[in-house]
């Protein structure tokens, strides 16, 4: 009777599976629709932890929401509004500077290293580079302008965007204030002999996930300041592109230091056009990593559970790759859940018969 019975439950459990495949083509087709509510969540999601702690001091959580929700948009928007046109200078210096750096390295890099390397360097043309810049520059007329030309050139692309920009707000103040009632509901719906193995497993997701997305943007985001403040104060042209993008990418260890020292490395011999400037860049990026490890990570991060960084790539990229924009969104949030589900399944089976070599195979389906 035994081995009926367990057949059954195994052909139930995969059944059960079977329903990801209708839900990942549904939110394939809903994408773009459902981009501005997965948005909202993970703001909510940011938020709650201060509008809770705010409600434990006697605060009323609608206040608490309020607050926080106008800290939160505010910081936002005062961050675009100060960023965006700094970085659309350094881009714009940088293409009217390319000409200029592919002449230098045609001149004086290549015939070195031409006679160093067994094949022909292909032929840097710097005059062909600034003609096509000098014929396109005009039309393009700018980033923020030619994103706005690009979003208005179609009514549907600006209704579109007009709706993301609104709905995301409208939607993260509603997720904050019911942030609660929507947990409570969602632990209402599972049976009850899974509660106890389900508040567990989702306190642990919480967790490594509140762990990683909260900890590494503050870490990514202090970063970021740091390696624009160091390398604007050492006299860096495209301190803020550089400084930004290291820290954008320092969510995997050791990522932002190589990508970072990288670029900076290559702008600062491109600029004065020797090597007198690395050594300060590899001062700024070595006090970086100090406070990085001394200060910051301790502070925000604490010890680095959970997500692997191999994990984190593979899943922004799969995510990017099936979903787009959405995906990437939902790439940490799932890997973070999946993690502790395989931490999960290794102890059960750890703690199995079948691992300890005392399984009855006539229980096997």
């Amino acid at each position: 009777m035994c081995k009926p019975l367990n057949r059954r439950n195994a052909n139930a459990h995969y059944l059960a599976w079977l329903w990801l495949l209708p839900i990942g083509g549904l939110l394939y087709v809903l994408a773009p629709v459902l981009t501005p509510f997965v948005v909202a969540m993970l703001l909510a999601y940011l938020g709650n932890p201060l509008v809770s702690r705010l409600s434990q001091h006697k605060l009323p959580r609608p206040v608490a929401v309020s607050l926080i929700f106008i800290v939160l948009f505010s910081f936002l928007t005062g961050l675009v509004l100060i960023l965006l046109p700094g970085l659309e200078q350094q881009i714009r210096h940088l293409l009217y500077k390319l000409p200029t750096y592919l002449a230098w390295v045609q001149q004086v890099l290549m015939p070195p290293l031409q006679a160093i390397l067994p094949t022909e360097l292909p032929t840097l043309d710097a005059d062909l580079v600034r003609q096509t810049l000098q014929e396109h520059w005009q039309p393009i007329g700018g980033l923020i302008s030619g994103l706005w030309a690009s979003i208005t050139g179609s009514g549907l692309r600006l209704m579109h965007w007009l709706t993301n920009l609104i709905l995301i707000p409208i939607l993260t103040f509603y997720l904050l204030r019911d942030w609660a009632p929507l947990v409570t509901g969602i632990q209402g719906l599972i049976p009850r002999s899974a509660l106890a193995t389900s508040n567990r497993l989702a306190r642990e997701a919480d967790l490594v996930l509140g762990h990683f997305i909260r900890g590494q943007l503050a870490v990514m985001f202090a970063l970021g300041m740091i390696y624009t403040t160091g390398l604007w104060l050492v006299g860096l042209d495209f301190a803020l592109l550089i400084g930004l993008l290291a820290g954008a990418v320092s969510f995997v260890p050791y990522l932002g230091l190589i990508i970072g020292l990288g670029a900076a490395s290559l702008a600062a011999v491109l600029q004065y056009q020797d090597l007198s400037g690395i050594p300060l860049i590899i001062l700024v990026f070595v006090v970086a990593q100090i406070i990085e490890s001394t200060v910051l990570t301790p502070r925000f991060v604490g010890e680095r559970i959970g997500l692997h960084p191999v994990a984190v790539i593979f899943a922004v990229l799969a995510g990017g790759q099936l979903y787009g924009f959405f995906g990437v969104l939902l790439a940490l949030p799932i890997a973070a859940v999946v993690m502790v589900l395989i931490r999960e399944l290794i102890h059960r089976y750890q703690q199995s018969p079948n691992y300890n070599g005392i399984a009855d195979q006539s229980t096997w389906p």
